[in-house]
Parts: structure tokens; sequence; C-alpha cells
């Protein structure tokens, strides 16, 4: 049941989604429309519709709805597997602009977190604000030191609104997933789960720090790309102080020519930056849009960018990353089979997949993209278009793929801004496979291996007894959920194995010892020594051997 509390906000989103007759689009589908019945509610349209598409008119109810609302379509508009590509386009416009906070509360926010006067933590502290977005804004100071720097400074009161704009958007969202016809394609409930967990992550100017530094440290040459160091002494939960620094907007492509920077060579640096971030450090920038990545006006001879806003990024678990990797390698090679095996093996499809029928699905999709030049291919597009074929074999959702597919949606944009013939392809496979080979060698694998080698040894001795304690469980009732089978054959193998190791290690070294001996005291070759090392072979090779049962 609705909580009465969201009711009137409720009603004031419901009237202005009237107002921009966004309940047509409901109407659009078959199926029961709920929104007709408060038209009576809503005011009148405050500009003329008529004209307008319908991603236009969804666009501006967001934007007069408020910051929650652009966050939540700046999410939707990244699921272009989900949401209409006309849709998608006008939301991926919503800027994250509002009317900014007085300075004289941005001062006192500072002094409250940071515990000391303003003039005693900054020589000049500007309480005009450079920049104000619905979570924080951005204000120009002066170390006593002369250094330029920028403090953003959350707004205040931000949590409490931001908790009763989610139970609204989420009151919404039930409300979508009970009447919209294609709900279990859209998904709003999970949409808004993003939104949240994106909103709480950027709460937390201490957390934005640290991702700073971190992305600083992945890039510490700051050949390619600059990362803006932070001032921990100056920095708290509501407080971020990094270094000033200035650049062109990658959009401003001609400031960005008449600064003379070469654009082909930074649309190829952005796409290696981008693969270099996901698959060689596996932590990288999710808002990667024009405003929060700018180009170096200093550096003419080797252009670089310079990364802002570290409040959204993104990492993925090491399975995923690495199958992931393995799904671009085989679509640059045209391997459909391999991609639909990866599927089904990453666990994304069902195991009982027919392996055939989802290779012919992709490759029905893949192969008109790859008539044209490579030049002309959008690498963002079509894997947008497999999401939606995969879709169709009982894809699972992966919610940690949702910030790559954003961020590689926004990297090829700038991209093909910067340089519209760029073939993204003979950019990203090389670099992909380099990263591949070097994270994957055989060196680095003894090196992971030999990390992790005193937890195996310590853990070793303890199979037979978790094996053990398990059936035990197990025969007693105790252990609700029961152990896949297959996982504790598995521990019983490795414990059998352990175990035969240890025993072939210690028979092993008593009958080389033993034949050692005997070699010694025996008087001539030829006799009983010889004998005794056949059989001490034999047996050590039967001990050791790893048997299958």
């Amino acid at each position: 049941m609705m909580p009465l509390r969201v009711v009137p906000g409720l009603l004031r989103v419901i009237s202005i989604l009237l107002a921009y007759r966004v309940d047509e689009m409901v109407g659009e589908e078959k199926g029961v429309n709920p929104l007709k019945f408060f038209r009576p509610l809503a005011a009148k349209p405050r500009v003329d519709v008529g004209p307008l598409s319908r991603g236009e008119r969804l666009r501006l109810a967001m934007t007069e709805l408020g910051p929650i609302f652009v966050k939540a379509g700046q999410v939707m508009s990244t699921r272009r597997d989900l949401i209409p590509a006309d849709i998608a386009d006008e939301l991926s416009l919503l800027q994250d602009r509002v009317e900014p906070f007085p300075g004289s509360e941005a001062r006192a926010i500072v002094e409250r977190e940071l515990k000391s006067p303003i003039g005693l933590l900054y020589g000049h502290f500007d309480e005009t604000p450079l920049a104000s977005a619905s979570i924080a804004q951005v204000h120009a100071a002066t170390l006593h030191d002369g250094s330029k720097v920028v403090v953003k400074v959350l707004r205040p009161g931000i949590d409490r609104r931001i908790a009763r704009d989610v139970r609204l958007l989420r009151s919404l969202a039930e409300l979508a997933q009970r009447w919209h016809p294609r709900a279990d394609k859209i998904r709003p409930l999970e949409i808004v789960a993003e939104v949240e967990k994106m909103l709480e992550n950027e709460l937390d100017l201490q957390r934005e720090g640290a991702s700073a530094s971190l992305l600083k440290r992945n890039f510490a040459s700051g050949f390619d790309l600059y990362v803006p160091a932070v001032y921990w002494d100056l920095t708290a939960e509501r407080v971020l102080t990094l270094e000033r620094v200035y650049g062109i907007s990658t959009d401003d492509v001609a400031a960005i020519d008449a600064a003379g920077l070469d654009r082909k060579k930074l649309a190829v640096k952005g796409v290696r930056i981008f693969y270099e971030q996901v698959f060689r450090d596996n932590f990288f920038h999710a808002d990667a849009h024009p405003g929060n990545i700018w180009v170096d006006p200093a550096r003419l001879e080797e252009p670089r960018f310079i990364a802002l806003d570290f409040g959204i990024m993104g990492s993925l678990p090491e399975t995923d990353q690495y199958f992931l990797a393995q799904n671009f390698i085989a679509l640059f090679e045209r391997d459909y089979a391999r991609i639909a095996q990866l599927h089904v093996e990453a666990g994304w499809m069902p195991a009982n997949l027919r392996i055939d029928e989802l290779e012919a699905a992709i490759r029905t999709v893949c192969e008109p993209y790859f008539t044209r030049p490579l030049s002309q291919i959008s690498l963002a597009d079509l894997v947008v278009k497999l999401f939606r074929t995969a879709q169709r074999f009982e894809l699972t959702l992966q919610p940690q793929l949702i910030l790559l597919q954003k961020t590689l949606l926004n990297i090829e944009g700038v991209g093909r801004l910067l340089d519209p013939d760029i073939d993204i392809w003979a950019v990203a496979h090389p670099v992909l496979k380099r990263i591949l080979r070097e994270r994957y060698s055989p060196l680095r694998t003894l090196r992971e291996a030999r990390k992790r080698l005193p937890v195996w040894l310590h853990d070793a001795p303890q199979f037979p007894e978790l094996v053990r304690d398990a059936l035990r469980q197990l025969g007693r009732g105790e252990q609700r959920s029961v152990p896949d089978p297959q996982w504790l054959k598995l521990q019983q193998d490795s414990a059998r194995q352990q175990q035969r190791l240890i025993a072939c290690s210690l028979l092993g070294s008593s009958l080389m010892i033993s034949a050692a001996l005997l070699w010694t005291l025996a008087p001539q070759h030829g006799s009983l020594p010889p004998m005794l090392e056949s059989i001490a072979g034999l047996i050590a090779f039967a001990v050791g051997w790893p048997r299958s049962r």
C-alpha cells in the first residue's frame, strides 16, 4: 500500500506529467492507462505540446519535476536496450543544473565540516559558485600558499530531500510496474534502485575524493589523462577540496580547433583510456559526459584529457570483467559461437539454452553491421542490439553492467564528436588484446598464485572436516539449504587430492631414502637396489596419480 505522506507529491507529479501529455505515451501501448483518470486535475500545458515529440515532452516534464527526476531520466537514457531510441536520445540531453544556494550557507557548511573558520582554512573563498547542480555546488578558493583550488559543498538538507523524492519515485515505479504493459522489459523498480545507489554514493564527498585519488594513481604519469589532486586536510563527508584545473569541454569542437589541438589523436586516446580503466584497472569513470571530460589546452604536441567529478565510478566483479573482455574480443573477431558460449558460461543465460540458436540470433544482428566500413559501425549501438536479442533468450539482467553500458555510450559519443571518422574497432581491438595478454600472462598468474598460496595451504587441511560437518548437518536436518552435489564432490576431490599429495610426498621421500641406503650398502650394482627403485617409483606413481571416482 502506498504511504499517505507521498500522496501530495504524487498528485503534483501526475499533474505535471498530464500537463505534458506524458499519459499519451502510455496510451500508445495496448492496455490500461491509469493517468487518464486524473486529467481533470492537471494544469494547462506550459508550452504547446502539440508539435513536440514524445521524448521532448518527457524531458520537459522531468526537468520541471526536479533534480531527482533529472537523475532518473539520465539513467533511463543509458538503458537503450529497454527504452526506445527516440526517448533515450531526448533523455540524454537532461542537464543537472539548478539554482545555486547562497554562498554564505556554503561557507557555514565548510566551517562546520572542517571545524575551523574559513579564513584559517583558505586564503580566499569565493562565495559566488562556479557551478551548481542538484547535489552540490562548486566554489573557487585559494590556499594560503597561493595554490588555486575548488571546493565542492553538498546542498543543505539534501539528504532529507533525496530520501523524500526517492520514496516518491519508488511509488511511481510501483505504479508503472503494475500498469505499464511493458513493465517486465522497462523494469522501473530496477531503474529507481540504480538511481538510489548512485545518489547514495554522490552524497559522500569523502568517497568521491577517494575515487579521484585512486584514478589519479592509476594514471600517475598524467600523460593521457590528468586527475586533479585531493587536499585531504580540507575534505570531509560534505566538503571536497580539489586542485583547480583549466580546460576545454570535449563538446566545444570550435575551441579545441582554435587551440590547435589534434582531435583525431584525442579521439584515439579517449577510446584507449576507456579500455584501460575497465579492463586494466577495473575502476572507471562512469559519468564521462563532455561536461566532466575536458581537454588540456596547454598540451599541444601530445594532447591529453582532464577528468572531473568522481561521484559516479564503476567496477566489475573479476569474473564478469573476464567474460566481458572475452565477449568483446569474440565480437571484434566475429566469433558468434564463442559469444553464445560465453554468455552461458558467465551465467547470464540459462544452462539448458541451445547454443546454436543463440549463435544464429547473434549472427543475424551482427552480420548486417559488418557490411559497412568499420569506421561507420557504432560499437555501442551494436552492443545495445545484442542485449535486446539476448533478452529473448531469457537473459538475466546484470545490474553491475549498467554503468559500463552508460560509459561505453558516453565514450563513443565523445570519440565520434572529436573525430567523426574514428574506427573504434581498429583502436579498441589491439588495446584490449594487449591488456588481456598482460593481465593473464603466465608470469602474472604465477604472481597471483604465490599471493594466494598461504591461504590455500592454511585452508587445505580443513576441507575434509568441512565436508564431514556439512554432511552431518544435512543428516541431522540442521542445514536447511542442500549444498550443490557438484560443489561437495569438488570439495571431496580436492581434499582427497591434498591427502594424496601429502601421502605421496611422505612415501616417496621414505622410499627414496631407503633406496639410497640400500644402494650404498649393497656390495654391487644390478641386484636388489634397482628392483626397489622400480617398486618405489611404481608405488609413488600409483599413490600420486589423481584418480576419479
